[in-house]
């Protein structure tokens, strides 16, 4: 049994603070301002200045890749092409792997203003297939040598580019499975070892992972669901399926559909192919709308109608307006009371479409790391959007409209950082919710998204003590400050985050048996 005492900050719907908890076998059996003379003499952990807070959740990552680029090269720093182009030299002559990964590169963010090409990749690794994904996960440029292994695959589909080596839309969907199914196995579990580590690290106690990447019978998505049975350490994992193939999802018995890939109704402002009610500026592009309206709404309503929760991806306007839509009407044809159905991202929404979450309780898993994101910078986006630019991630908006929003870090597009997601909500100009809104749509609101609320998620006597010591009272401080916040340690079922370190595939037979 531990005393905590100090700034205990329950994250609750009234958002209560309270001077202890108690913990016992690794649950919460009190919380209050008067220590209960039963629990007087146990251990106690004076918190000082600091203060206790339930675990993070990271409600969307697509974690199998987030692993796989964690452990190959990031150039999302790069100032330049010239400087990416070493990067790769230096690390091609480090590594081993027959196939190269680097991801990160922006053409916003370094001084050519423009991707690198195949033929400067070919420069830099000649020998071995290099895969060079764009900083949003929706574009890579591949190597001549990368090239020649997918081109049947790819070469009938939407965004193949052979001459610049860059993929986009279906044709960097069918280049990604490709790669994926060549990391072996044994390589691709151990690094999901040691991202899981990783986001532990940040305070990170649930992490909702979007699988269904193109491996032969499904098998990333079982893997991952194994990976996540077999964990020892209290740490959590969800699965969520991207495929619309709601009788396959049923026979895996899992109970979630979605997410981005298949289920992704556009693309994204990086790659200006979010899909657009009205034409980016200065072209007639409007972006791509990947499925006709009466494609999704069909897949909606068997889904909803088969009790399974859904997630769809949708950037742009045009797109927001279709997933809304299309849930409306599921919801309309089989009413559920409590089904946490989710729109990912939601970066431009529409009034109909904010109306629609708020009366039919969609939830959405939102992105605030891409607010003043150096990858995708202001400026650029005022630059394709105009005047839109300014309505894009309205925080407040969907919270007086009393739509659920827990936040995610689309990684591998951003570095899992919670911190981070709780500074961009305060900082959001007029769209910025106060430090203890913020606070529960990281904690709180992402347990709720899958149905674990009841277990975890905020600091109430009968939970599990999955909890984050952090270096500073957030409630206490200024908005602007909030960045300097640390995470100092992760509790989980009452005991501190104990990194995985035995042989991942005797974790994930643990899993499988499970």
């Amino acid at each position: 049994m531990k005393i905590y005492e100090g700034s205990v900050l329950i994250c609750d719907a009234e958002n209560k603070v309270c001077r202890y908890l108690v913990e016992d076998c690794g649950k919460i059996v009190y919380t209050g301002d008067e220590l209960p003379e039963e629990y007087k003499n146990s251990e106690r952990i004076e918190l000082g200045e600091k203060a206790l807070i339930p675990s993070f959740t990271d409600s969307h990552i697509h974690f199998a890749s987030y692993a796989t680029f964690l452990a190959g090269l990031n150039v999302a720093d790069a100032k330049s092409n010239t400087e990416i182009l070493e990067s790769i030299r230096e690390f091609v002559k480090k590594c081993d792997d027959k196939l190269i990964i680097a991801f990160g590169a922006s053409p916003h963010s370094v001084i050519e203003k423009h991707f690198v090409t195949r033929e400067q990749l070919d420069e830099v690794c000649p020998e071995k297939p290099l895969f060079m994904v764009k900083y949003d996960g929706h574009t890579c440029v591949i190597n001549t040598k990368l090239l020649n292994l997918v081109r049947k695959k790819a070469e009938n589909l939407r965004g193949f580019h052979p001459e610049s080596g860059e993929m986009n839309q279906e044709a960097f969907f069918a280049v990604s499975d490709y790669v994926t199914n060549s990391v072996s196995i044994p390589k691709l579990l151990k690094n999901m070892q040691k991202a899981a580590d990783h986001m532990a690290s940040r305070g990170i106690g649930m992490i909702h992972t979007v699988s269904g990447v193109g491996f032969p019978l499904d098998m990333d998505v079982s893997m991952e669901n194994w990976f996540g049975k077999g964990l020892d350490n209290g740490l959590n994992l969800r699965v969520f399926f991207q495929t619309m193939d709601v009788d396959k999802v049923k026979r895996m018995k899992l109970p979630r559909i979605g997410g981005c890939f298949a289920t992704a109704l556009d693309g994204c402002f990086g790659s200006e192919d979010a899909a657009m009610l009205l034409p980016y500026e200065g072209s007639e592009n409007k972006g791509v709308i990947y499925y006709s309206d009466e494609k999704v709404t069909d897949f909606c309503k068997k889904a909803n109608r088969a009790g399974l929760q859904i997630e769809m991806h949708a950037i742009g306007d045009a797109a927001f307006e279709q997933a809304t839509k299309a849930l409306k009407a599921a919801l309309d044809d089989f009413p559920r009371e409590d089904h946490r159905h989710t729109i990912i991202h939601a970066c431009l929404p529409t009034e109909e479409g904010i109306r629609i979450c708020g009366e039919y309780k969609i939830g959405l898993a939102i992105q605030s790391a891409f607010i003043d994101w150096p990858q995708e910078p202001n400026d650029y986006l005022e630059r394709i959007l105009g005047e839109r630019a300014k309505k894009l991630n309205p925080f407040k908006t969907y919270f007086e409209h009393g739509i659920v929003m827990s936040v995610g870090s689309d990684g591998p597009c951003t570095d899992p950082d919670p911190i981070n997601w709780i500074y961009k909500i305060c900082n959001n100009g007029e769209e910025s919710l106060p430090v203890q809104e913020a606070l529960r749509m990281c904690t709180y609101n992402g347990y709720h998204q899958t149905f674990d609320e009841k277990e975890r998620g905020s600091l109430e006597a009968g939970k599990i003590a999955d909890m984050v010591i952090l270096s500073e009272n957030p409630y206490e401080m200024k908005a602007e400050e909030l960045c300097n916040l640390k995470v100092e340690k992760l509790i989980l079922g009452g005991k501190d985050y104990k990194e995985l370190s035995e042989n991942p595939i005797k974790q994930v037979l643990r899993g499988f048996f499970k």
